[in-house]
């Protein structure tokens, strides 16, 4: 198990190197100077301000420069955030984005297992047929459809949530809706098929003929075998459904990092487009691998890679 971690972490850091190179040399690709768009009225001021920045260097000299204050952990400066630290608009806003991502997950989780498992236990009848239109209906509409549409419906017209922010509990309730449906969709379609076919597994039929409840042998025995596949998919869905929340928080006037980045790509902000993305990268690359453990704690059956070795 260490070697496989271990592993996993090597490939993460040669995976973030890439990423940050080709994130760099996109974003120097671009004509023109990020700096254009400022009101200095001065060939001296932008002089400075290019050499402030570091862009009046040599490319290679920029990325080298950039590199070394990374392994430092300094992100650089914003451009356009008033001289703010990357790092500091990161720690800011992100709770916001963190706290609205893990309630759409346990949200997602809990949800789409309710529907998958009504849908398996009574396959091919009315409750089966309606959890899947609730799926389909998830899958089918985007967030950027249904965002909108709850915040017309619920905010606006019925008046039972608020239009924006993220002020109270009850705030959380349609942007996670938004955030989430597609995911609830996903996971209830994958607990149906999975549980259909375990429920008709052997051990299963050896539980019902020794008189076990119905009950326990979906919760204790089904569901426990059902979940893997869902395991597999909880590291993808954590980092999509963090990092992915960029049109809700727009929608919904969360300040999240979301927004920021939104806005950093609009200005040109390269310290701010170059911290998010290895922030987003560094997240979607932990979650991964928190799967790929918890896949394993889940099934024992799974001998990993280099598992031998480490015992």
């Amino acid at each position: 198990m260490i070697r496989y971690i271990a592993k996993k972490i090597v490939f993460m850091l040669l995976s973030l190197y890439f990423l940050v190179t080709a994130t760099f040399v996109l974003m120097n690709a671009v004509p023109g100077s990020p700096l254009k768009a400022e009101k200095a009225t001065s060939a001296t001021i932008q002089k400075n301000l290019e050499a402030y920045y570091g862009l009046d260097k040599p490319l290679i000299v920029q990325y080298g420069v950039y590199l070394k204050n990374l392994v430092q952990g300094d992100l650089g400066i914003s451009m356009k955030k008033k001289f703010q630290a990357v790092d500091k608009i990161i720690k800011e806003s992100f709770p916001y984005s963190l706290k609205l991502g893990l309630v759409s997950v346990v949200t997602s989780v809990i949800a789409g297992c309710v529907l998958g498992i009504l849908a398996a236990m009574y396959h091919r009848k009315f409750l089966d047929n309606l959890s899947m239109v609730i799926a389909t209906i998830g899958l089918a509409v985007p967030s950027l459809v249904m965002a909108p549409l709850l915040q017309y419906v619920f905010a606006v017209k019925i008046r039972a949530f608020e239009v924006a922010g993220l002020n109270g509990p009850l705030d959380y309730v349609l942007p996670t809706i938004a955030l989430s449906a597609s995911s609830i969709a996903f996971i209830a379609r994958l607990i149906r098929s999975t549980m259909i076919e375990v429920l008709n597994a052997d051990f299963i039929k050896t539980a019902k003929a020794k008189g076990l409840a119905g009950h326990l042998i979906v919760w204790r025995h089904a569901l426990r075998n059902s979940m893997l596949p869902v395991v597999t998919f909880l590291g993808f869905l954590m980092a999509s459904v963090i990092t992915g929340s960029v049109v809700i928080e727009q929608i919904f006037a969360i300040p999240g990092l979301g927004k920021f980045f939104v806005q950093s790509v609009s200005n040109r902000d390269y310290p701010l487009i170059m911290g998010i993305t290895i922030f987003y990268a560094v997240i979607l690359m932990v979650s991964r691998l928190l799967a790929d453990i918890a896949y394993a704690l889940v099934d024992p059956r799974i001998r990993m890679s280099g598992a031998k070795g480490a015992k």
